[in-house]
């Protein structure tokens, strides 16, 4: 986007399918200036991209022109009630929380079929009067349908599906079928209804991440705390959260340890043990202790804000079937009115047919041939399939990236922080004369308020397993050998193998050792205590719990998987070689870029997963760029896709969410198109009239929406151990 170019974001309401889109889509690029335009129904939201001489009030104007109420996203007011915003459309409410059978469209429906049922009376008891009864209840629904036709017509849109029903209605109400005309039309009235619930559950189930904040949050305040409103909080703030409450905001752990239930951000299904320094996030659960939390993110850009967010700018993003299908459905529209009006006219005019039968037939093909359900096959999908990866901790940036998931044939991962947990943790304790216990008591002695990594592995380790930390004397550190203190009246070091055989020669079993652990990819220390080396304690960055299985499913379902890190060869080797997979070693950041480039020549469509930053050559090369840990900004902003939870599964979730997105997309389209076809051949041998083709219509987007909406219960495959 250039300096002059200005990207402006919009609220639409009263939007639930895709022809809504499409008028909209057509109306605003019609506007001086405007270079781009992305409309997504499941967000209710336009963005535009315009020179600065286009107002957006004249886009806010053209849309609701076509009776949309429309407002900035950017600052949440509602809907303005201006001269140009209150023009009926039957497309709803639920911006206010109406209840779906309270809105417009649910009562213009309710209308509609009361009208049609006072029509069926009056011509019980006054069959002369029956037709023109018919005629008046069919106006009920029809007038704002026309009203929409025409609006749509002089902005661009002349073929819409409200321009094919009301020539059908019209055309049947001229040859005598006022009664079919009027049932067609609340049988549109009605799919149109179920479209909208339909849409809105999907929306619902994005939305309603929002709702796991807070509304307050105890703010620590002059050696007090206050209750304030969560979304007034500042970053730096120190909150206060007690057992049992959910955390209002993105934090960092300032004191305290408690048990945090990520599973309603996440989908993380066992609590995390979290403490000093650890991140947090906000609508995720304190329970059980007191938590101080340093707030490290403002209410608008938590990470649910970011990931709601998101997932609505996903949904503008289209997808190549949906692109597609929107090309194709801007020649088919005209091609069915074309076939309707040669079914309506030849017969008559070369075989001399009856006309009325023939209109009626034609009139018939135009209901038909409404492309509403093949239109919203694939975006109902994709929406469904990014408000259930986002509630799985999944984030895709748009359909093309959901799409492109399943193609995948290569992932390349990094190392450090990817396939591991990204800080060393204890593996081996070994010990010469001692027990385990007393070489671990030791050295957690001497590393007793260090901050160093290989420390806090020993401390953490003398914690899980209860050893006692006796106090240590003089310790301090010795730079590049490791460190020393008196505990217990015994002078104790420890540190690398070259600086203890310095002191004490090493025996060659315990040099055997040494290497055997070195082999495994282990950073080995060595314990001196006094004269003699009283054991050898191994460390190493472990895979994580779930990158096994991950590596597993990715690898039955044939996708190559490679390691591509810049650590030394025997440490990826030995990772690598416990997860079944290939390792390249000892690479700079340019090289897992050229790395990838080469999968690409042979053919692969490869994902490259990694932290964001120092992997984002791999990323930007990749088909498809995965960050993992996708609380943070780098990660949100610069991959394709992200997984929220850090797991190695994700990776596997994501590629089985798109085959089944894709599935569902199949299934939609050939519903669509399989049911047109059908009762177009059954309309012209004059089997089925217009009742059973609108139904036709209506049934196929009901079916392809409900079936699109089955998505929205996905299941991801469980993390864990293989």
């Amino acid at each position: 986007m250039t300096a002059a170019q200005i990207k402006t974001r919009y609220r639409v309401e009263r939007m639930d399918c895709a022809s809504c889109a499409t008028k909209i889509d057509t109306a605003v690029r019609r506007l001086p200036g405007i270079e781009d335009v992305s409309v997504s129904v499941p967000g209710r939201s336009l963005s535009v991209t315009h020179g600065d001489g286009t107002s957006p009030r004249e886009i806010m104007k053209q849309v609701s022109r076509l009776g949309y109420a429309i407002a900035p996203a950017a600052n949440g007011q509602k809907p303005h009630d201006g001269d140009d915003s209150h023009h009926s459309h039957v497309h709803g409410d639920e911006e206010s929380g109406t209840p779906w059978w309270r809105t417009r469209r649910a009562l213009l429906t309710i209308a509609s079929g009361a009208a049609l049922l006072v029509a069926y009376a009056v011509g019980l008891l006054v069959p002369g009067a029956g037709y023109w009864a018919f005629v008046a209840a069919l106006l009920v629904g029809l007038v704002p349908i026309a009203r929409r036709a025409i609006v749509a017509a002089t902005m661009g849109t002349p073929f819409s599906i409200e321009t094919l029903m009301s020539v059908a209605a019209i055309g049947a109400v001229i040859i005598g079928a006022a009664e079919e005309a009027g049932m067609v039309v609340l049988l549109f009235l009605i799919g149109e209804m179920l479209e909208g619930v339909a849409a809105s559950r999907a929306r619902a189930s994005i939305q309603g991440l929002s709702a796991l904040v807070p509304k307050t949050a105890l703010v620590e305040r002059e050696g007090g705390t206050v209750e304030v409103p969560a979304d007034t909080l500042a970053v730096g703030s120190v909150i206060v959260v007690r057992p049992g409450d959910r955390i209002p905001a993105d934090g960092e752990i300032l004191e305290g340890s408690s048990e945090i239930d990520e599973a309603p951000v996440t989908g993380e299904s066992t609590p995390k043990r979290k403490s000093v320094e650890d991140p947090v996030f906000a609508g995720t659960i304190n329970t059980d202790a007191v938590l101080r939390i340093r707030v490290t993110a403002a209410a608008a850009d938590n990470t649910i804000a970011r990931v709601i967010r998101l997932v609505e700018e996903a949904q503008e993003s289209k997808a190549p079937t949906e692109r597609f299908i929107d090309r194709f459905s801007r020649y088919y529209t005209p091609g069915v009115v074309a076939v309707a009006a040669l079914v309506a006219i030849l017969p008559p005019l070369v075989g001399g047919a009856e006309w009325g039968t023939w209109v009626y037939r034609g009139l018939a093909v135009l209901l038909v041939g409404c492309p509403c359900a093949l239109v919203i096959s694939t975006p109902a999908a994709v929406a469904a399939g990014l408000a259930a990866g986002a509630r799985r901790g999944l984030l895709m940036k748009g359909g093309a990236v959901l799409e492109g998931f399943g193609k995948i044939t290569a992932v390349a991962f990094d190392k450090t922080g990817t396939l591991t947990e990204g800080k060393p943790v204890v593996t081996d304790v070994i010990g010469f004369g001692r027990s385990e216990r007393e070489v671990l008591s030791l050295a957690a002695a001497l590393e007793q308020g260090s901050s160093h990594p290989l420390a806090r592995a020993i401390l953490d380790r003398a914690k899980a397993d209860k050893v006692p930390v006796p106090p240590a004397l003089d310790s301090g550190a010795i730079p590049g050998k490791g460190v020393v203190g008196s505990v217990g009246g015994t002078n104790v070091f420890l540190g690398s193998p070259v600086a203890a055989n310095d002191r004490i020669r090493l025996s060659p079993e315990q040099e055997a050792d040494i290497v055997r652990l070195n082999d495994e990819g282990k950073t080995v220390s060595v314990l001196l205590a006094g004269s003699k080396i009283a054991g050898l304690i191994a460390l190493r960055d472990e895979p994580r719990e779930d990158a096994r299985r991950g590596i597993e499913w990715l690898r039955d379902e044939g996708i190559r998987t490679v390691m591509l890190t810049g650590d030394n060869r025997r440490t990826a080797e030995a990772i690598a070689g416990s997860l079944g997979m290939e390792a390249q070693a000892e690479l700079l950041p340019e090289d897992k870029q050229r790395i990838v480039r080469e999968l690409q020549a042979e053919g692969f469509r490869v994902a490259k997963v990694g932290d964001g930053i120092n992997d984002a050559p791999g990323l930007a090369a990749a088909d498809i760029g995965v960050a993992m840990g996708g609380g943070t900004d780098v990660a949100l902003e610069t991959a394709d896709a992200a997984s929220l939870h850090g797991r190695v599964m994700d990776v596997a979730n994501m590629v089985s969410l798109s085959r089944a997105v894709m599935g569902n997309i199949r299934q939609n389209i050939a519903v669509a198109l399989g049911l047109k076809a059908l009762f177009l051949v059954t309309t012209v041998l004059g089997i089925t009239g217009l009742w059973p083709a609108i139904l036709a219509d209506t049934g196929a987007t009901v079916i392809v929406t409900a079936n699109a909406m089955r998505l929205l219960g996905w299941k991801a495959h469980p993390a864990g151990a293989a």
